[in-house]
């Protein structure tokens, strides 16, 4: 049963449900249902498919993650940055044809899903290390954009090619201005102004449900379609069918770069998100493999019943957790929520304004361009900045894939040269304590001539296995003819590769060529089983190692005592015969 709930969460939370918690759960399930509908249609529209889609999108992956997910807060559904993905990696596949588009659709949810499952099942988790930070600042910053100009024809009123790049559209727009449908500009931007003031005013009023409300009415009320104003049209009524999606092997592998790419990129939004509203919750944990489980469950259920891929979303997890959710009861209600609105209030929506849903998604990533963060990052560490500026410059040049691809890379090549450039320090002792320090953070330490002593603050291996050796190079020149004792200190040494193994061997062999005597000191259980199997302990001595520098110092004073002791005795020897 312990293993059955460790796969299958809601066991766990659902049998020990409080019912002080239902107030929260079922305020935050409406309201979130309510941000649903409108967020919903106009994602689907963003990922080049019918409003329709976006509210199938936003019943079963929000049923199966509230089944198999780990957050009690985290809202599942359409979210923008998924369905530019779709929009950019189906589009390049389906053309202009809906029928096949709607089809790839499902298929890249199912293939998703599996991906997200199988890295679940091999307890991948640790991949979302592999993107920074600044990195995924820089891609959403830049995406964000992407996604707002990809919304610019339906606020402007006129057709303009699909591209993903910005400056292709605004040339596009502008040379194509005389095109331009004002009532429809202006219905767009008074719908932006709106929300931005309700968000900032009244967070608590769904300020996209608003929008879409007076822009209903309007349109229906003056008939704004009959002055070229495009609104959504027939909405299909009734809930999604099951059904199984159809593919053949050439779709998998068409599919498999954007549906890799939807499955990482829809796992780490998530898991960031969901991370972040955890740290306020106390009783429960977020588990990262069972979040793949989640996820997955999500997608794969949802591409049998018309869903397009999903992942968890910012804006409406943080309502969620405001607006009182404690468990994913409060899903199950949005979800409720949605299927009511399919069965009897899709006609409502005829009238809705094509604008008004670029409006909702135009505001939704105004918030994700995160000038604040390269504000921050070019103040604690230009690296990062850099890194960040990179990210979003590819991006926005290279495209969406282009941007993700170029993001990993950076990414692994900074682990790589920030691990290839450990932080290596010479120590010297306190006065007066048993305690050794930096020499180049600290002023007055008793250094001595006779002894080197280094700390390497790093995993030794391959990567840095010449950085240590030109450090520790460098530091016995300095010392000159003195030196006779060069003391490691390893204790923040976690592990070596056998680079690092081959590389001691060298330094023992060179240092004895020297006269120079060689210990090691805080040697960890995972460094001392390395010693071991590759003899090193026997090549160091034993006697070399010690618990702490203290003790080597200690030590090496006493067999200088000891020599000068026998020196002395010798010398009174010959002098007396």
């Amino acid at each position: 049963m312990k293993l059955l709930k460790k796969y299958i969460p809601i066991l766990e939370w659902l049998p020990k449900y409080k019912q002080s918690n239902l107030k929260g759960d079922l305020i935050a399930g409406i309201t979130v249902g309510v941000m649903l509908i409108p967020q919903g249609m106009a994602y689907s529209m963003l990922a080049g498919l019918p409003p329709i889609y976006g509210l199938y999108a936003s019943i079963i992956p929000l049923l199966a993650y509230a089944i198999f997910g780990t957050s009690r807060q985290l809202a599942v559904g359409p979210v923008a940055m998924i369905s530019l993905l779709i929009a950019t990696g189906i589009g390049a596949i389906a053309g202009n044809d809906l029928v096949e588009f709607i089809r790839l659709a499902f298929v890249l949810s199912l293939m998703v899903g599996v991906f997200l499952l199988v890295m679940g099942m091999l307890r991948m988790g640790f991949l979302v290390n592999f993107l920074s930070h600044p990195v995924i600042a820089g891609f959403t910053s830049a995406a964000a954009l992407i996604i707002g100009f990809s919304q610019l024809k339906y606020l402007l009123g006129f057709p303009i090619p699909k591209t993903h790049f910005i400056h292709e559209t605004l040339i596009y727009a502008i040379e194509n201005f005389d095109q331009v449908n004002y009532l429809t500009l202006l219905i767009g931007s008074i719908a932006i102004i709106l929300m931005l003031i309700i968000k900032k005013v009244k967070p608590s009023i769904p300020g996209p449900l608003v929008a879409v409300f007076l822009g209903i009415l309007l349109v229906w009320g003056m008939d704004l379609p009959k002055l070229g104003v495009g609104i959504v049209g027939e909405v299909p009524q009734g809930l999604p069918v099951f059904s199984v999606p159809v593919f053949s092997w050439s779709d998998i592998q068409s599919l498999l770069p954007i549906a890799l790419t939807i499955a990482l990129v829809g796992f780490m939004e998530s898991i960031a998100v969901a991370k972040s509203i955890q740290s306020k919750h106390k009783d429960y944990q977020i588990d990262p493999n069972q979040e793949f489980i989640g996820l997955g469950m999500a997608n794969v259920l949802g591409a049998f019943f018309q869903a397009f891929p999903t992942t968890g979303g910012f804006s409406r997890t943080a309502v969620n957790d405001q607006s009182g959710a404690k468990t994913n009861l409060a899903a199950v209600i949005s979800a409720a929520l949605i299927a009511l609105t399919l069965l009897f209030l899709t006609p409502l929506f005829y009238f809705l304004p094509n604008a008004i849903l670029a409006a909702v998604i135009m505001v939704a990533v105004i918030g994700l361009v995160d000038i604040k963060e390269a504000k921050h990052l070019w103040k604690i560490d230009r690296a990062d900045f850099w890194m960040m500026a990179a990210t979003f410059l590819a991006t926005l040049i290279l495209g969406i894939e282009g941007g993700i691809l170029t993001g990993v890379v950076l990414s692994l090549l900074l682990i790589i040269y920030r691990t290839s450039q450990p932080h290596i320090a010479e120590l010297a002792k306190v006065p007066g304590k048993n305690t050794y320090r930096n020499v180049e953070r600290f002023t007055n330490l008793e250094k001595r001539a006779d002894i080197l002593i280094i700390r390497f603050d790093a995993r030794l291996y391959f990567a840095n296995v010449n950085a240590f050796m030109e450090f520790l190079e460098n530091k016995i020149s300095a010392q000159a003819s003195d030196l006779k004792t060069i003391i490691l200190d390893a204790e923040s040494m976690n592990n070596m590769d056998s680079s690092g193994v081959l590389m001691l061997e060298q330094v023992i062999e060179n240092l004895e060529k020297q006269n120079l005597n060689f210990c090691i000191t805080g040697l960890k259980g995972p460094l001392r089983d390395v010693f071991h199997k590759s003899n090193l302990i026997e090549k160091v001595g034993k006697e070399n190692l010690f618990l702490s520098i203290q003790d080597a110092v200690d030590r090496i004073d006493n067999l200088e005592k000891n020599r000068n002791l026998e020196h002395y005795i010798l010398q009174s020897n010959i002098e007396t015969t």
